[in-house]
């Protein structure tokens, strides 16, 4: 079965300490390399750029679509990342997950969830 991880971060305190953040790549490089070859990283993944360069797009009251910069919800924490696993249930996502190794020195929190997978 897929599953996504979705990594949420408060942006404010991530990368602040420059040796601790270099650090914590290292970890998040040697993770993806073993629970890639495990085959259990799929598609890869994204680190996502600051909400501060994001655009949303919502329908104005014309019904058109309105562009606006940043977020459209004002949270502390933010999608920061997503990573794809190919797990053979949501216990060993949870178990995957659970070793992110950005959990503990940035605080960050990871959710995991199912992806639909639909038919042709």
């Amino acid at each position: 079965m897929r599953y996504v991880m979705l990594i949420s971060v408060d942006e404010e305190g991530w990368g602040a300490d420059e040796e601790k953040t270099q650090s914590v790549y290292q970890e998040i490089f040697a993770w993806y390399d073993k629970w890639h070859a495990a085959g259990k990283v799929v598609d890869g993944g994204a680190q996502l750029d600051s909400v501060r360069k994001a655009k949303t797009i919502s329908r104005g009251t014309d019904g058109r679509p309105v562009v606006t910069d940043g977020p459209f919800l004002e949270l502390k924490e933010v999608i920061a990342g997503i990573i794809n696993l190919d797990c053979d249930d949501l216990d060993e996502a949870v178990a995957i997950a659970s070793t992110w190794p950005a959990i503990a020195p940035f605080d960050e929190k990871v959710e995991v969830r199912p992806i639909i997978q639909r038919e042709d």
